[in-house]
């Protein structure tokens, strides 16, 4: 089913517990190469999301990544997308959130996470290289 969330999806999930600290997080995003990490709190059987745009609003404030956890910058109120999910029924749930990240839950465990970039990569025609002079004038 190609144009599915499953077909898209980044299947590396960084998974972090809400002690966690922000450069925690962030070492590991970095180290991972991924812009959101799953939030799992055993104690509330919750599952959040920490993003980079999180970490990156905790320092603009002036926050000490060292102390700040990442329960404390987590969203809890997730929009959580299926596998089987279109990319159309994706990208709008993410319009309507204002949000760049969906986890993906398949039997309420997460498989998988979701980002703007995903859909735009598998919108795009990746098989089609772009001319050197087209790449420039994009550059600009």
């Amino acid at each position: 089913m190609p144009g599915h969330v499953q077909h898209a999806m980044s299947t590396v999930v960084l998974t972090i517990g809400p002690a966690h600290t922000l450069r925690q997080a962030a070492q590991l995003m970095s180290a991972r190469r991924v812009g959101a990490a799953v939030v799992l709190d055993p104690d509330t059987s919750g599952v959040g999301i920490l993003t980079e745009r999180d970490i990156l609003d905790s320092l603009g404030a002036g926050q000490d990544p060292d102390r700040e956890r990442a329960h404390d910058h987590t969203t809890t109120d997730v929009v959580f997308a299926s596998p089987h999910w279109t990319l159309d029924a994706a990208a709008r749930a993410m319009t309507r959130g204002g949000f760049r990240h969906l986890i993906v839950l398949d039997e309420r465990e997460p498989v998988g996470v979701l980002s703007v970039r995903d859909i735009v990569r598998n919108w795009s025609d990746s098989r089609v290289p772009v001319a050197p002079e087209t790449a420039e004038e994009l550059a600009v």
